[in-house]
């Protein structure tokens, strides 16, 4: 396991995620966010690293596209990668970009006509401690358009598991409806949103680059089938399978 980063490497990543902060983009900017229907959308990805249970350093990097609005699966990519930084909160983009922004740079290398127009990151974006999280990082470094999805809530710039929260959750009646996750300076950094009639449980929607917040909130409603949008979803199923089929061994 790595060692824990020395204080001058922390403030050197506070340092570039400051950097990076500067180019973030927290508007839509393409012509298929603006339309009711998202019509001229039709490749969304997602992506997610799964570990084997108990090894935090080798993991499988996955990226998806899928149709929209069919959902059907156009190009997978599941590739082993051996994380070198560790985890630490705040900094989860250091120790995860680099394996899916590789996975994205081969797919335009390789098929460009299958880039995604968004990526859905299975974590948060704006809604960070410096807000900047992984999909914000990821969103920058690769240049399209990313959502942030959260399936916890992180407890930052004042939103907590209140009670106040709680009653919040509770009052959300149908699929697609959503409450903002407000900072204690005022700012809303993300929505938490019912995604689906069948779950009363919510998750953690904030822009990653590109995209404004509720377009953010009512894409990822239109991407979900269960609770979790199915990008991410497909992704997390996809490379837990790999994992299985060529460690079956291991716990996943």
């Amino acid at each position: 396991m790595s060692a824990a980063p020395a204080e001058d490497q922390v403030r050197q990543w506070e340092s570039e995620q400051a950097h990076l902060r500067q180019q973030l983009v927290e508007d839509d900017t393409e012509a298929w966010q603006q339309n009711p229907d998202f019509s001229g959308l039709q490749r969304v990805g997602g992506v997610d690293l799964s570990f084997i249970k108990g090894d935090d350093v080798n993991a499988c990097a996955q990226l998806v596209v899928l149709s929209y609005p069919d959902m059907e699966l156009l190009y997978e990519d599941s590739q082993m990668v051996t994380l070198t930084a560790p985890y630490i909160a705040g900094f989860l983009a250091f120790r995860e970009t680099p394996y899916l922004l590789e996975a994205l740079q081969r797919l335009k290398k390789n098929q460009p006509e299958l880039l995604p127009q968004v990526v859905f990151v299975d974590g948060n974006g704006l809604f960070h401690y410096r807000e900047f999280g992984l999909a914000c990082h990821l969103g920058v470094l690769s240049g399209l358009p990313c959502v942030g999805v959260a399936k916890n809530l992180l407890q930052v710039q004042g939103v907590y598991k209140s009670e106040e929260h709680q009653s919040q959750i509770a009052a959300l009646q149908k699929g697609g409806d959503s409450f903002p996750l407000t900072a204690a300076s005022g700012k809303v950094l993300g929505k938490a949103l019912r995604s689906s009639d069948k779950s009363v449980k919510p998750v953690y929607v904030s822009v990653g680059h590109k995209i404004s917040l509720d377009t953010a909130v009512r894409l990822t409603h239109s991407c979900c089938r269960y609770r979790v949008p199915e990008p991410i979803r497909q992704a997390d199923c996809r490379s837990r399978e790999y994992l299985r089929k060529h460690f079956p061994a291991a716990d996943t």
